[in-house]
């Protein structure tokens, strides 16, 4: 892959979608009240606020430095992340944004040959590529988790993040789509 149009294809691609999770999440948080980036679906579940923490302190080990230090920074205290403790609105808000940025500013000083370049993660040896598709699954994972809390909260009041539920026909419509129907 290294130096191929494969190469830039696959880090603009995936520049898109760290963006397009960014936009659910944040999509999710403008439906949701201060107050509620503390609740629980249940005790033992996570927060919004502690999965934001969670995940902003994940991004912002793997990918500061992420060519030169170990991708589990020493300064890193991921157990403190899972503490839901009294933070506002905008003190996640703003740790969300911090941890975009930081994987945003370090894909954006990649190119194709950095993909095939080797770093780590607790010591064992990734790929810039796998580390890139293991940090995307991960995030992928927990602002689904967002959007699902978000929406439990919401209930009817939802207002959906991609085409609404029986609303198919509508969505195709709008997008200029026709359905053909199957030849007998």
């Amino acid at each position: 892959m290294p130096g191929s149009s494969l190469g830039r294809e696959y880090l603009s691609n995936v520049t898109v979608v760290f963006a397009q999770y960014k936009g659910l999440g944040d999509k999710a948080f403008a439906q949701i009240t201060g107050d509620e980036f503390h609740a629980k679906v249940e005790p033992e579940s996570n927060s919004i606020a502690t999965i934001v923490m969670h995940l902003s302190g994940n991004l912002l080990s793997r990918w500061t430095d992420f060519l030169t230090t170990d991708g589990e920074k020493p300064w890193r205290d991921r157990d403190s992340e899972f503490e839901d403790g009294p933070r506002g609105a905008e003190e996640i808000i703003f740790q969300w944004e911090k941890g975009w940025k930081c994987v945003i500013d370090a894909m954006a000083s990649m190119n194709e040959e950095t993909l095939s370049r080797i770093i780590t993660i607790r010591g064992e040896e990734h790929t810039v590529l796998r580390a890139l598709n293991r940090s995307l699954t991960h995030t992928a994972y927990h602002v689904g988790q967002i959007v699902f809390i978000a929406k439990a909260l919401r209930s009817t009041g939802w207002k959906s993040l991609s085409v609404p539920k029986g609303k198919s026909k509508d969505f195709n419509a709008e997008m200029g789509m026709k359905r053909t129907p199957p030849s007998p």
